[in-house]
């Protein structure tokens, strides 16, 4: 006897045995048992998620012998077992795409009015009705509209926008959904099991995960996984078999990224091209594996378990920050996106994977910034990341001071408020250490060191104490916040402060702003620029008298505004244009210009 593959084996033959449509099932179960048909039927959906399938079940359950008309076909009478078999007289199934002329279509509803030879309802299976002319649809029209009562339609098609809707309208319409990766994993373990096949769990997932959604593709992958692991199926084989990147690199890459060990991640890009291992689908494989950490961080009980190596997700998800997670899925789906205007697919994976080291966020509270994950010299960033962090970079501190003095100077600059400038020198403590060049200091370095840091020393004297004396707007400033945070600074007035607590009134216009994620924001920062910790309270409303650091902006950007208007208008050429020619000034249109100091972006 030649061999049955598995998916005609095991195509479902009752609707107890369909899998993953209960939707469709239900209605149709219904509609049997009451009495309640429609003579039209149209099952939507991609390949191989079961819309003949169903057909074939549904026109079994309207012509068994020995149980009527029911949602239990016997399976076992001829008539069952003739339409199981493509036998039956009375199911005519048709394929559209082979059948596009008009008059092939007339030809076959000829036959329509006549009464069914053998079946209780003559039943007509239009495969890819989609492929029909327009002829063909105008010509199944008028039969739609008043069948006999002994005829049932069942049209499907893959693409039901190209169905007139004037036949939509005359069917009941089902779409059938793509399989859902568990369904498909826990058909294929009855498969096996019931075939005595040995299998490894993490393989079906695989398979399940090829087939994107169709039962059918997910059997002819099994079928194809059985031949080539010799009668088992073990995920290094169907891994081998599908052409899927290795879940083993795949890991070793994430390691890297996690380690920040730019060497061991270029070294694993090497490896895959020398594998001449396409390389466009690693990132689609970097993208499921940086869901699966997510998943297993955010709703541990989530995870699907047919996912290969669960277990190392899992500790995998433990290591990683959720932030970090996050921001490298975005990075990975950009580089994806970006990836056909790479030079190449090698340059394009590896700058994908050198941005997520470089734009690692909050190196400074889990990593030496300046150093890799082997202790080695500065990585590519470092020294953007530590400034970032308020602490100097490896080469600004060189070039300040030769000391260790110079970090805990960085320090308290960053509690003042303050930012090292360009050339290291506000990272002095004193004047002595700035006089005295390190090994990177140059002569002509040491020469004008001394002055930079007696201005930096007279910066850093002791910061504003918290009392009802700070100076509000002049604080704001100093902090630097961005974002909202900044916002809720900027349009707060100082009620009062005492004793490491600061009370802030806030206006109904901003309300918004007044949420515990901003407040902490600002209150951290506080508490670093103060040298001390401090405990905001925000206040529902800001007295009269006072004023917030927006609304004394916004008065003397006005100021400034006036008083640049009035300085046009008593301009002597404005005023004659005025007289000559009737012209006059569009106050609106008067911009001051930017006020000493100003870096021009007001």
């Amino acid at each position: 006897m030649s061999y049955e593959v598995l998916a005609r084996k095991w195509r479902p033959r009752s609707f107890p045995e369909l899998i993953g449509q209960d939707h469709v099932r239900r209605a149709l179960v219904n509609a049997l048992d009451r009495d309640r048909l429609h003579h039209a039927y149209l099952f939507t959906g991609t390949r191989g998620v079961g819309k003949t399938t169903i057909a074939r079940i549904l026109a079994k359950s309207l012509n068994c012998e020995s149980n009527g008309v029911s949602s239990s076909p016997c399976g076992e009478c001829s008539a069952c077992r003739e339409i199981d078999g493509g036998r039956f007289v009375d199911l005519i199934e048709v394929d559209a795409a082979s059948r596009t002329r008009v008059d092939e279509t007339r030809e076959l509803l000829e036959n329509v009015p006549y009464a069914p030879t053998r079946g209780r309802y003559k039943v007509y299976l239009i495969d890819e009705v989609h492929m029909f002319s327009q002829h063909s649809f105008n010509a199944l029209l008028k039969t739609l509209e008043e069948p006999p009562p002994h005829v049932k339609f069942l049209l499907a098609t893959t693409d039901p926008q190209k169905v007139p809707v004037t036949i939509l309208s005359r069917c009941l319409q089902f779409n059938l959904k793509l399989m859902p990766v568990p369904a498909i994993t826990g058909h294929l373990e009855h498969i096996l099991q019931a075939e005595g096949v040995e299998y490894e769990e993490a393989a079906l997932g695989q398979i399940a995960r090829g087939a994107a959604g169709s039962m059918r593709d997910a059997l002819s992958l099994l079928d194809q996984a059985i031949s080539f692991g010799e009668g088992t199926v073990r995920a290094q084989d169907v891994e081998g078999m599908l052409g899927t990147l290795s879940r083993e690199r795949l890991f070793a890459l994430v390691e890297a990224v996690v380690g920040y060990d730019a060497a061991a991640l270029m070294a694993e890009v090497d490896a895959l091209a020398r594998q001449s291992a396409d390389l466009e689908p690693v990132l689609a494989e970097l993208l499921s594996l940086l869901h699966q950490v997510a998943v297993a961080q955010t709703v541990p009980d989530a995870l699907d378990e047919s996912v290969a190596d669960a277990d190392r997700v899992r500790a995998l998800a433990e290591r990683m920050e959720p932030a970090d997670v996050q921001l490298y899925y975005q990075i990975a789906t950009l580089g994806r996106r970006d990836l056909g205007w790479a030079p190449d697919a090698r340059t394009g994976l590896e700058m994908t994977l050198l941005r997520m080291l470089a734009f690692r966020p909050d190196v400074s509270g889990r990593n030496d910034p300046g150093r890799s994950a082997e202790g080695g010299a500065a990585a590519p960033g470092a020294a953007a990341r530590a400034a970032e962090a308020g602490a100097p970079s490896p080469a600004a501190s060189s070039a300040a001071s030769g000391a260790s003095g110079g970090i805990e100077a960085a320090k308290q600059a960053a509690r003042a408020g303050r930012k090292p400038d360009q050339g290291g020198a506000g990272t002095t403590a004193t004047p002595s250490d700035a006089a005295e060049p390190g090994p990177a200091t140059d002569s002509a370095g040491a020469a004008d060191a001394a002055p930079r840091a007696e201005a930096s020393a007279a910066e850093s004297s002791e910061p504003p104490s918290v009392d009802a004396t700070l100076d509000w707007e002049a604080t704001v400033e100093a902090l630097e916040l961005r974002g909202l945070a900044a916002e809720l600074a900027a349009n707060t007035a100082l009620l009062d402060a005492a004793n490491g607590r600061i009370r802030l009134g806030l206006g109904p216009d901003h309300a918004h702003l007044g949420n515990d994620r901003y407040r902490q924001r600002l209150e951290s920062r506080l508490g670093e620029y103060l040298g001390t910790p401090v405990r905001v309270d925000l206040v529902e409303g800001v007295p009269e008298g006072r004023e917030t650091p927006a609304q004394a902006e916004a008065r003397r950007s006005e100021s400034r505004r006036e008083e640049a208007r009035e300085a046009i208008e008593s301009d002597p050429v404005v005023q004659g244009f005025q007289e000559r020619f009737g012209a006059r000034v569009e106050a609106d249109s008067v911009r001051p210009a930017d006020p000493a100091g100003s870096n021009g972006n007001d």
